[in-house]
């Protein structure tokens, strides 16, 4: 019988899977109960956006594609919730981690261009925080993008007020090998890294 070739989506978890491995250990943890790997959770939340789904609806998809699940290792499969609280537990300092480690795979070209956009977080419930007295505050990230591939090679978040001027040094400072590209004011007068 011939083998099938790889999908996509295949390729996808092999590639996401390699990279937890080589960014994370294998457990959070000392003394985990080593059910699922850190690494497979990794790349089942990435499968997840990949996707456009949600926790139930993807692990139902697992069931019926062994490939995937043999691919990391995953004899059975996390509840919805595991996955939900993984994503809570994660720093945001493994998502960088894997986010330089796959723009290493890209063939970029060191020219960039950098551009921000706000995001209201709306899912908050507005009789819940009325009641909480909490202030939601909208989200405002900062994208450093390569313009060869179109990839984000950094990104910064906020839910201060600040001016581009004020993080593009930042962004800039940990991307020394890469040149601004820009029709911003504040890009060509004055914040020549």
């Amino acid at each position: 019988m011939q083998t099938l070739p790889k999908s996509r989506l295949l390729r996808f978890v092999e590639e996401v899977f390699q990279l937890a491995q080589r960014a994370v250990a294998r457990y959070s943890s000392k003394f985990p109960k080593q059910r699922y790997t850190l690494q497979q959770h990794i790349v089942l939340l990435c499968l997840k956006v990949r996707k456009d789904t949600t926790y139930r609806t993807l692990l139902d998809e697992l069931i019926e594609v062994p490939r995937i699940r043999n691919a990391i290792n995953l004899t059975e499969l996390p509840a919805p919730s595991t996955l939900c609280k993984a994503f809570d537990r994660l720093e945001m300092a493994v998502w960088r981690v894997l986010l330089n480690l796959s723009v290493s795979l890209l063939p970029t070209n060191g020219v960039t261009g950098i551009d921000a956009s706000g995001f209201d977080r709306s899912h908050a419930s507005k009789h819940y925080t009325k009641r909480a007295k909490l202030t939601i505050q909208q989200l405002k990230v900062t994208l450093l993008v390569d313009s060869k591939v179109n990839a984000v090679l950094d990104l910064h978040v906020t839910t201060t007020r600040k001016h581009d001027s004020q993080i593009a040094p930042s962004l800039i400072k940990c991307n020394p090998e890469t040149s601004i590209m820009s029709s911003h004011h504040f890009t060509r007068h004055g914040m020549h890294a």
